[in-house]
């Protein structure tokens, strides 16, 4: 069997846990800060977990992470 390729964006933005969640990075956290709060930037930062509807899809974009 033919290994299967990794989606180039996904294997840098998500990981795997080691019991099987998919780790990934809150967006709106790259540009025109000011408007934000510090606040809300701070918890920007903080990682978050994919939601249970898309991990099956991020999974199959990162077979042999």
């Amino acid at each position: 069997m033919p290994k299967i390729k990794t989606h180039s964006g996904a294997k840098k933005r998500f990981n795997l846990t080691a019991s099987g969640l998919v780790k990934r990075a809150h967006a709106y956290k790259s540009h025109i800060l000011n408007k934000k709060t510090t606040k809300r930037k701070r918890g920007l930062r903080m990682g978050a977990y994919a939601d249970v509807t898309n991990e099956s899809a991020v999974k199959r974009m990162i077979p042999y992470k």
